[in-house]
């Protein structure tokens, strides 16, 4: 009877990982260092879903919904930025004089995070409607 309500939380439970790492991603878009100061860029993180729930207590509640089966790097190419008076510009190569930067586009990010969102409020309207039917099939029940 409730495992309508665990898809729906599962759902909401894996936005919401998704939306951290998205919010981690814009708040780390200019960062450069890393945390001894050496030129190391952040990287985007990207969260990633599998189905079911390994953790439930039931073998039919493992197949049902979702959840965050791990968070990863993005290994694509940093973007860079040319200013060769910058102190962390590189200093050989071909990319000699580019700053490199986070390989975040705030666009796309934004875009992600809209997309999350709305995957959330979904989810809590089924979790909504599915209470209300619930609560309507016990009423005839009574």
């Amino acid at each position: 009877m409730y495992g309508a309500l665990d898809i729906s939380t599962s759902g909401m439970m894996a936005q919401r990982a998704r939306m951290a790492s998205i919010a981690a991603n814009i708040a780390n878009r200019s960062t450069i260092l890393d945390d001894k100061g050496n030129v190391n860029p952040y990287r985007a993180r990207k969260v990633i879903f599998a189905p079911g729930d390994p953790q439930a207590s039931s073998p039919e509640g493992r197949l049902l919904g979702v959840h965050v089966a791990g968070i990863e790097l993005d290994q694509g190419e940093f973007n860079y930025r040319w200013d060769p008076t910058n102190p962390y510009a590189l200093k050989t190569g071909e990319k000699r004089g580019y700053v490199p930067e986070p390989n975040i586009n705030p666009v796309v990010e934004q875009l992600n995070a809209m997309e999350a969102s709305r995957a959330y409020e979904a989810n809590v309207v089924a979790a909504e409607t599915t209470k209300q039917m619930m609560a309507q099939a016990l009423r005839l029940l009574a």
